[in-house]
């Protein structure tokens, strides 16, 4: 990485990295300070919905790595589960979709409140906007603190295009970057593909990134 991006990282970029390389911005600092504040929450289930890559399996593994629980798979839970629960004090299940088994959802859910427990559950919209089969298992998911990681405003976006394509050890002038921004669509998973297929474009035509090759890559 040459030494302007080296000064871009150090002086406008480092400070927002918090655990691990996660960057804090609008888009997700209202997300980063609740969880930090727990157990102070107005209520014990949390719903972290965002879209693929946004960064809420980031999230939760800072919360892990702070105060410690057990994590599931949403597609994985059974009646075991809520036997290894027992000795958590927090429970999180990640990547929930309409394939869970609705009932066995409610149990947790029940078994957690009772026990006084919290639940941080993360999903790609929020959960009050899923369609349960299970009418009280509807009626519980408005007892979830909703909380949305939004698009990735522009300072979130060049940190993760800059972070990403250090990782490959790619380096890229500021104009470049900021170019990027502009004509790439607002989302996550759009970076990241861009990220990849710039990186594959470059290496199979053994061509560094300029402009022409931003511009063949995003179809302009």
């Amino acid at each position: 990485m040459n030494d302007y991006n080296q000064k871009i990282i150090k002086f406008n970029y480092d400070q927002n990295f918090k655990n691990d390389d996660f960057y804090v911005s609008k888009s997700n600092k209202h997300i980063y300070d609740l969880i930090d504040k727990w157990p102070q929450w107005e209520k014990n289930f949390l719903n972290i919905s965002g879209e693929k890559f946004s960064g809420k399996t980031h999230l939760i593994n800072i919360f892990l790595k702070k105060f410690k629980g057990i994590k599931f798979e949403s597609n994985l839970i059974n009646n075991d589960s809520l036997k290894e629960i027992k000795i958590h004090q927090n429970i999180i299940l990640e990547n929930l979709d309409k394939n869970i088994d609705e009932r066995l959802f409610y149990t947790l859910i029940n078994t957690i409140e009772q026990d006084n427990k919290y639940l941080i559950v993360t999903t790609p919209k929020p959960i009050v906007e899923f369609d349960f089969n299970l009418n009280d298992l509807k009626s519980r998911t408005k007892n979830f603190l909703l909380q949305n990681i939004e698009k990735p405003d522009d300072d979130l976006m060049f940190a993760l295009i800059l972070k990403n394509l250090s990782d490959r050890q790619i380096s890229l002038d500021k104009k470049l970057i900021d170019y990027i921004i502009k004509r790439i669509d607002r989302s996550y998973g759009k970076i990241f593909d861009f990220i990849y297929k710039i990186d594959e474009v470059s290496l199979k035509k053994k061509k560094s990134i300029d402009f022409k090759l931003i511009k063949e890559v995003l179809g302009e």
